[in-house]
């Protein structure tokens, strides 16, 4: 049992590493079924150690493999402690806070008296209304007071007060033109505090709102540049859409990297930081993936295949373009069009081998049929049409789809 500020509490036996005691940041498991926090495991077995610590059974192998399950619990476990540590500090500050207070509030802060405390009255006084909020993201300099405070500090449990006072108001601030020459004219100072909060922010929640503040200013082609080739920036990005992280995150991440994916240079980043097969693995995760994700998952690569590079490494990943083709008629109508749009681009209109073969496999014939029976698009079913052409001519696919015919009787011309 941990006290921390008057809240106690307790670990998780299993979340500890069995050698140093400690909750785990990266478990790993032996071939003895033991998992332990990579660091401890490595200093062992470089020690010399050939046996696991635990049950000091001799190993057959030193290798180890990563324990997701395992890492995705204690996330989770670690953001709700985190939460409830963010409410006792909010309950403590949630003395009524009236609107003749914030005045006083500004200055104080101004003055640099314990801003942390402030900033949790401020994000009480904003929580009880709309209207509060709205008070907040129109009081004279409150907005540049918090752009100064991400330039002006490091601490990361500031900084996340400070996305959590941002992100309630933003949906207020009304000129995002002018917050957005406030944010980037501050030398990237700003966003390398933004960038500090997904690295190394505590919470999903200060997370998804750092992400919530760079989506909003990204508004032209100037800002989403300045934003993408911020040092770090879009590695961190790919990172975050792994099927590890929280869902609500992976979403956040592919919302803002489609934002800022616009130019030739920024996908051909995207692609060297192996983008597609992040994309696939979302795509191939069954459950832990929602509507929202494979729809933007789906959009992201559809703009990634856009380009020659893109093209290639989709239609080297066999796997990638089967859970593409899997994707149609089973997730909505906007997940079938933008995986249509994807497979017509490389079958179709650039003719790639691989990519038919791999359609082939895993039943696209068939499903191109169906789709072209369903209440699709017009626009979705020329792509799919084009597509049956493309079969029709090849005589790998033209005895599947003469067996297919001889079969059904209702099939819409093409």
């Amino acid at each position: 049992m941990v006290r921390d500020v008057d809240l106690y509490v307790t670990v998780p036996s299993f979340f500890r590493c069995p050698i140093s005691l400690d909750v785990m940041k990266s478990p790993v498991s032996l071939c003895t079924g033991v998992t332990y926090d990579r660091t401890s495991i490595e200093r062992w077995l470089d020690s010399g150690n050939n046996t696991c610590p635990a049950t000091m059974q001799v190993l057959n192998s030193k290798e180890f493999v990563p324990n997701r399950t395992l890492q995705r619990l204690i996330k989770i476990w670690s953001d709700s402690v985190q939460t409830q540590k963010d409410n006792r500090v909010d309950s403590a500050a949630s003395s009524v806070v009236t609107r003749e207070d914030i005045e006083v509030l500004v200055k104080e802060m101004r003055a640099k008296k314990d801003k942390t405390d402030r900033l949790s009255k401020f994000i009480c006084f904003a929580k009880e209304s709309e209207e509060n909020c709205e008070f907040l993201a129109k009081f004279d300099g409150f907005v540049e007071m918090l752009v100064g405070f991400l330039v002006g500090d490091k601490d990361i449990n500031f900084l996340e007060r400070v996305v959590k006072v941002f992100v309630l108001i933003l949906n207020k601030v009304g000129d995002y033109k002018a917050l957005r020459l406030l944010i980037l004219k501050q030398n990237n100072d700003c966003l390398s505090a933004l960038l500090a909060v997904l690295k190394q922010g505590r919470s999903v929640s200060s997370q998804i709102g750092a992400l919530k503040i760079i989506e909003a200013i990204t508004l032209d082609a100037e800002s989403k540049q300045m934003v993408s080739e911020k040092e770090g920036f879009l590695l961190e990005l790919v990172k975050l859409i792994s099927l590890e992280n929280d869902p609500r995150l992976i979403e956040a991440s592919l919302s803002c990297l489609i934002a800022i994916s616009m130019s030739k240079r920024v996908k051909t980043n995207l692609i060297n930081f192996k983008v597609i097969a992040e994309l696939r693995k979302l795509l191939t995760g069954g459950q832990k993936a929602s509507v929202s994700i494979i729809e933007k998952a789906l959009k992201l690569l559809e703009m990634v295949t856009s380009l020659r590079e893109g093209r290639a490494e989709f239609c080297n990943d066999t796997a990638c373009v089967e859970a593409v083709m899997n994707k149609v008629l089973k997730v909505s109508s906007e997940a079938t069009e933008h995986a249509v749009m994807i497979l017509w681009s490389v079958c179709y209109l650039f003719r790639d081998g691989d990519a038919q073969d791999a359609l082939v496999k895993s039943n696209g014939l068939t499903k191109i049929l169906l789709l072209m029976q369903s209440n699709c698009s017009p626009v979705v079913r020329q792509m799919s049409g084009d597509l049956l052409k493309i079969f029709r001519v090849n005589s790998k696919f033209s005895s599947c789809l003469s067996s297919y015919d001889t079969k059904t009787t209702h099939i819409m011309p093409f």
